[in-house]
Order: structure tokens, then C-alpha cells, then sequence
């Protein structure tokens, strides 16, 4: 492929145009477009809005199990059998005291995981108070994934002072009810706009390898585009045994930096994470995840096992 092709993909992103599927397509299966070419055009569009400063995230799972979804993929779901530790959700203690550790270990963002499938209005008051006392104690974003939320909760938690809500697409509409079926594609879509109706920057992004087609990345790709989502993890399906999604093909260091690239091309301007998944995945190729990617997980994953912090 000429390197002229290559230059035009930096130019059509840069510009806010949007890349044909047909293009997006050849992206991830074409031989003959050259995986460090590809790259190095992503990288100039990260370059342009980020330079080569990379985001650092902390994850505290802080509260594990108990969840009556059945997400096929997850080791948290009521149709799981995997053996985890479950617990409900960890004493304020707990979690101001890992929020303290995320700051000391010079993360930029802090990030509340808990498992369910939404959190009840005296919840939510129970969040909004440990996000004000989190953001009174350290110069640290705060971005919470606690499940479905509507307008109201969206909307204390905003004047809490939370920076982001994480609530991930991971998989297209059409390919959604064969990962989940306890909740839809929509009811993700309508927390994502909750947060977006009072103001509250999002979160969202995809989980690579559960069966879907490109297509499928695709769409998923160009719905968080038309969502304008801050930040968007990028994360590759890691199989648990007692799950109900099997094993899926093997994911390649190749064809997950060429996602990387695709997610870079169509979300020029968000915050793009290598997430779950990029130890098992990437191999010997991890460093080169950076070059479409701007933002990583150090430290806490769910039920995975992950990288950690140093300094």
C-alpha cells in the first residue's frame, strides 16, 4: 500500500471526517496494509490532541459479585459458576484508603467499580458523599461504573463532584442479546445519555473477541463516535472458566493494534485506553498499543489478573 494511503487516513481523521466502513473494514483484514505505517498514522492523530503524555488509571472492584445480570463474558454474572471472591460493597474506609494509594502512585483518574445492576437512590446518596470527600482529600479524577443510572442519580452524582461515568457499550446492538440477556443494548444507551443530559462526561467503550463480526466493532466504534464520549477503554476478551461465553478465536497481537488503530481513526479526540487483556493478548507488542492509545490500567482489574503499579 503506498504510504499516501496512509497519510490520507491521518488527514480524514484529523479533519472530523468519518471513515467509510468499507475502509474501516480493510483496516483490520487487509494484508496489504502494513501494520507499522498503520500505526504511525494513528499515532499522528494521538499526537495532535495528546502528544505523547500517556493517562494512567487505578481501578478499585469495590464491590465484587452479588449481581443478578448474567453478561455472558463476566465472572460476576448469576449464571457464572467461576469460583471469585464476593463481597459487597468495600467500607468507606476501604475505598478512601485506595483512593489515597491511586493518588500516591501518581494516577491521574481513580475509578469505582461495583458490580449490580444499578445502584438504589440511598446508594447513590452513600456514593455522592464518598466522591466529595475523595475529591476534598486528593487532586484526583473520580470516575464511577455502578451500573445503570438514570437522570436523577446522574445528576447528584455530577454535583458530587464525579468527572466521569463509566458505563461500556462492548458490543454492538445487533450482537448484544448474545452476550446478555437480563438487560439491553438500550438500557446502556440510556444511561449514557442521562450522564450526558446533566453534563457529566462519559465513559464507554468495547470488549474484543466475544464472537462478534468486524462489522460489529464497526458500529460500536461509530456509536460512541456519534456519542462524543470522553474516554473510550478498549478491552480484549479475557475467557474465565464457568462462564457462559466459550473461548473465542484467538485474538492476535496484529489484529488487536489494528482495532486500536480503527477505535483512534473513528474517536480522533477521546481519551483511548488499552484496557483488559492487553498482557494476554498483545505478548511481546504491548508497548506498541501506545501508539494509538493514550491511557492505560496499572492497577485493579475485576477478576483478572492485570499489571501493576510501580514508580
Amino acid at each position: 500500500m503506498e504510504i499516501t494511503f496512509y497519510q490520507e487516513l491521518t488527514t480524514i481523521s484529523l479533519s472530523g471526517e468519518l471513515l467509510s466502513d468499507a475502509t474501516c473494514e480493510k483496516l483490520l483484514t487487509a494484508s496489504e496494509i502494513e501494520l507499522l505505517p498503520l500505526l504511525d498514522a494513528a499515532y499522528q492523530v494521538r499526537k495532535t490532541y495528546f502528544q505523547n503524555e500517556v493517562q494512567l488509571h487505578i481501578l478499585n472492584n469495590a464491590q465484587n459479585g452479588y449481581c443478578p445480570e448474567d453478561c455472558h463474558y463476566c465472572a460476576q454474572a448469576n449464571s457464572a459458576t467461576t469460583d471469585i471472591e464476593a463481597y459487597p460493597l468495600k467500607p468507606d474506609t476501604e475505598i478512601l484508603a485506595e483512593a489515597e494509594r491511586a493518588y500516591e502512585s501518581g494516577a491521574y483518574r481513580y475509578c469505582i467499580v461495583m458490580s449490580g445492576r444499578g445502584p438504589s437512590p440511598k446508594r447513590v446518596a452513600h456514593l455522592a458523599k464518598l466522591i466529595r470527600t475523595v475529591k476534598a482529600r486528593y487532586p484526583i479524577e473520580v470516575c464511577l461504573s455502578a451500573g445503570l443510572v438514570d437522570v436523577e442519580s446522574a445528576g447528584i452524582l455530577k454535583s458530587a463532584g464525579l468527572d466521569r461515568l463509566n458505563h461500556n457499550l462492548n458490543t454492538s446492538e445487533a450482537h448484544y442479546p448474545k452476550i446478555c440477556s437480563t438487560h439491553s443494548y438500550q438500557d446502556r444507551m440510556d444511561t449514557l445519555q442521562a450522564a450526558q443530559t446533566v453534563g457529566l462526561a462519559c465513559c464507554s467503550g468495547v470488549i474484543v473477541g466475544m464472537g462478534e463480526g468486524i462489522d460489529d466493532l464497526i458500529k460500536v466504534a461509530k456509536a460512541l463516535r456519534q456519542l462524543e464520549v470522553a474516554s473510550l477503554p478498549v478491552n480484549f476478551f479475557l475467557p474465565i472458566f464457568g462462564t457462559q461465553l466459550v473461548e473465542t478465536p484467538t485474538l492476535t497481537p496484529d489484529y488487536c493494534l489494528r482495532v486500536l488503530c480503527l477505535y483512534r481513526f473513528l474517536n480522533p479526540q477521546a481519551e483511548i485506553r488499552v484496557a483488559a487483556g492487553r498482557e494476554h493478548h498483545f505478548r511481546s507488542m504491548e508497548v506498541m498499543a501506545l501508539y494509538p492509545a493514550n491511557s492505560m490500567f496499572i492497577d485493579g482489574y475485576l477478576n483478572a489478573e492485570g499489571s501493576t503499579a510501580s514508580r
